[in-house]
């Protein structure tokens, strides 16, 4: 029987296979939605599907630099030790340098577009490494930089990818970028400088050192000024270019940047599975279930 795009679609959906492979799977199973979906799990193929309720929170976070473009990507996996498997590593390096060459605008795009080439996509691709791999792999966020003229980019892995981070200088020089780059690995600031807090933020807290203050029973004369005093506190502990440099404790951040010729434009950090929700195993019952089998 004739193979139509619809069958495809919901045999790609029911299995997370690649279109190729549901394609076939329908011819060689005369259109018959439940044998090629036995046909697939035969061959191993659709094993994605079968982990997609699964949480990933491990994995790795990677950089790839070509001429004036750079690419942070985050790839989690179920387990820290699948991170360390050379093929998950390679996966991480081949989907990044994807994105380099074909700037997505965002995960969902990089997901649908075409890999290698191949009618099969990006998401095809990572579902057959899930496959092999054996664990549930998703692209979770990336961050692609262009430089303009006179701009410099800064890269750091920490922990062998468990955090990464660009950052992009105007001026000053590589070198320089990257001792940033090191600084918010360490620190890890959430804005480059005040003016970026947002107002809404920046009352927020002022309003609580108020309340703060007041509680203490301090004069009302003078919580305004202690109020003020603790606000440039504040923005120390969050922004980069307020911040004492790792490197050296007497220069903040901006600075020490200002010192060699630049300012800082912006900065990405990634640190491998931030705000998710993690699974937590009891190693011993895994090991014990996997024995009984």
């Amino acid at each position: 029987m004739a193979i139509s795009a619809s069958m495809v679609k919901e045999l790609r959906e029911k299995t997370g296979a690649g279109m190729m492979d549901c394609k076939k799977a329908l011819s060689e199973t005369d259109g018959d939605m439940e044998k090629a979906i036995d046909f697939l799990r035969e061959k191993g193929i659709a094993k994605a599907a079968k982990k997609a309720d699964r949480v990933a929170a491990e994995g790795l976070s990677h950089i790839v630099q070509e001429g004036n473009r750079a690419v942070l990507v985050e790839i989690n996996s179920e387990t820290d030790f699948v991170s360390k498997n050379e093929g998950f590593i390679n996966m991480v390096d081949t989907v990044a340098k994807h994105i380099l060459n074909n700037s997505p605008a965002d995960v969902e795009e990089a997901l649908a577009q075409d890999f290698d080439g191949e009618q099969d996509t990006l998401q095809d691709f990572i579902n057959s490494q899930i496959a092999t791999i054996g664990e549930k792999i998703s692209l979770r966020r990336f961050a692609a930089v262009e430089l303009a003229e006179n701009e410099h980019v800064g890269s750091y892995i920490h922990m062998g990818g468990r955090i990464g981070v660009l950052t992009v200088l105007e001026g000053a020089d590589e070198q320089t970028a990257k001792d940033v780059a090191m600084h918010v690995a360490a620190i890890n600031p959430k804005y480059v400088s005040r003016d970026a807090v947002s107002k809404e933020e920046t009352d927020r807290e002022r309003e609580v050192l108020k309340q703060q203050a007041m509680n203490e029973g301090k004069p009302e004369n003078i919580v305004e000024k202690m109020v003020e005093g603790r606000l440039g506190k504040f923005f120390e502990e969050i922004c980069l270019n307020e911040q004492a440099f790792v490197k050296d404790g007497d220069q903040k951040v901006g600075v020490y940047v200002e010192s060699k010729g630049g300012s800082v434009k912006t900065f990405y950090r990634y640190e491998v599975g931030e705000g998710m929700e993690k699974r937590e195993d009891n190693f011993a019952e895994e090991v014990m279930s996997q024995v009984k089998k």
